[in-house]
């Protein structure tokens, strides 16, 4: 994770607080309604933009930051390999670095362990039965990666279809591994057919899950800093609400130190969920 610009707890202050910020973005109170309890929750969207928004900011959150930069942008983060796991390519890959040596913490198993369950999850593939592509009269069984259909129905909701080509590819190679050959022209045409099939309802049957598993996550950073947050947090003498925070050695940078003072914000307020666990029967499906 080391660069030129930034030292390596720098790098890693500079990390958590993006990742803290997606994180923050999708589980909060802007996109469920209020937690009545804890435990056999079923999360609830106000409506279905919410639901499209969520989709969307998941997509961002599991794609690759500084894909057209790389090494050439301000934050230099480091490129996955060429051969890696399908969440390599998201921003999981800079949280598993992170978790391989970390700086901030002596242990990562608060981080770590969140982390890998949401990985395997979203690697692994769910079957979806008798699909219906009414566009192009096709019923088919698809199995397909779960990272692959969030992205794909996160793009088709953000963007035109004009500006879907890859994920039409993505569609036509799904559909060919699941028995069934079209072609481009019919990939554009099962664009809404699978919207509406793996967002309107899959996404939306995983979603509570999603947002455990984020949650989940969130609160991984957050126990992973918490003795780094006790050592550097210094409460004003004589001031009942001013503090400032002790920086670790190494983070110099000016930058850096505005994000390690933003990310120990963070970690004294909380994330904005309770840690909640979903109803059994939100997870047992697809």
């Amino acid at each position: 994770m080391r660069s030129e610009k930034f030292s390596e707890i720098e790098h890693e202050a500079i990390v958590l607080l993006a990742a803290w910020e997606m994180l923050g973005g999708m589980v909060n109170y802007a996109f469920f309604n209020k937690l009545n309890r804890t435990n056999d929750v079923t999360l609830m969207f106000e409506n279905s933009n919410d639901r499209r928004l969520f989709n969307i900011l998941l997509g961002d959150f599991l794609s690759q930051p500084n894909e057209r930069g790389g090494n050439d942008s301000f934050l230099k983060l480091k490129r996955p390999p060429k051969s890696g796991r399908p969440t390599d390519y998201t921003f999981l890959f800079y949280l598993r670095e992170i978790c391989a040596a970390p700086k901030l913490a002596r242990n990562s198993c608060q981080l770590k362990k969140p982390l890998d369950s949401l990985s395997a999850w979203l690697e692994s593939d769910c079957l979806v039965r008798d699909v219906w592509f009414g566009e192009i009269d096709v019923e088919v069984n698809v199995r397909i990666e779960r990272i692959r259909y969030i992205k794909i129905c996160g793009d088709i909701a953000k963007h035109n279809f004009s500006r879907l080509q890859s994920n039409v590819e993505k569609i036509v190679q799904t559909l060919k591994r699941s028995g069934v050959e079209i072609g481009a022209e019919e990939g554009f045409k099962a664009l809404s057919g699978f919207y509406e099939w793996f967002h309107e309802n899959i996404f939306a049957y995983h979603s509570s899950h999603i947002a455990q598993m984020l949650n989940d996550l969130l609160w991984g950073i957050h126990d992973y800093l918490a003795a780094e947050f006790s050592r550097s947090y210094q409460k004003e003498l004589g001031e009942d609400h001013r503090y400032h925070y002790n920086y670790p050695e190494g983070c110099n940078h000016s930058f850096a130190r505005s994000a390690y003072w933003s990310l120990m914000n963070h970690v004294r307020h909380g994330p904005y969920l309770p840690r909640f666990t979903v109803s059994p029967s939100l997870t047992s499906e697809y």
